[in-house]
């Protein structure tokens, strides 16, 4: 069972956007906003590798906020409107955004 008061994660998983070069030039953007939510210990944004034989990759970009818990993580998500309203602008590919709790951190 969870544990609310563990550290929690905020991750964005960003599919392939329809106008890559329009997604990059907005996403500084979309980190300066992350990084002013309340409560954030950690950002780390990542982009996925291209598969060598030239596949499809399953996302595009990944974002994840650390938070020290559940409560800090919820938060901080009450003040991510302009955020939410940002990426769903630019992530025209889509975006899942899911909750997680750390189990491990190395």
């Amino acid at each position: 069972m969870a544990e609310k008061g563990n550290p929690t994660k905020i991750t964005f998983v960003y599919s392939h956007p329809s106008d890559p070069e329009a997604f990059e030039a907005a996403y500084p953007d979309q980190l300066a906003l992350a990084r002013k939510l309340p409560g954030l210990t950690r950002l780390q944004a990542s982009k996925v590798w291209p598969k060598e034989d030239g596949s499809p990759t399953p996302a595009y970009r990944l974002l994840d906020l650390h938070f020290a818990d559940y409560a800090s993580a919820s938060a901080a998500a009450a003040e991510a409107g302009p955020l939410v309203g940002a990426t769903r602008e630019h992530a025209t590919g889509g975006v899942i955004i899911a909750f997680a709790e750390i189990l491990e951190d190395a």
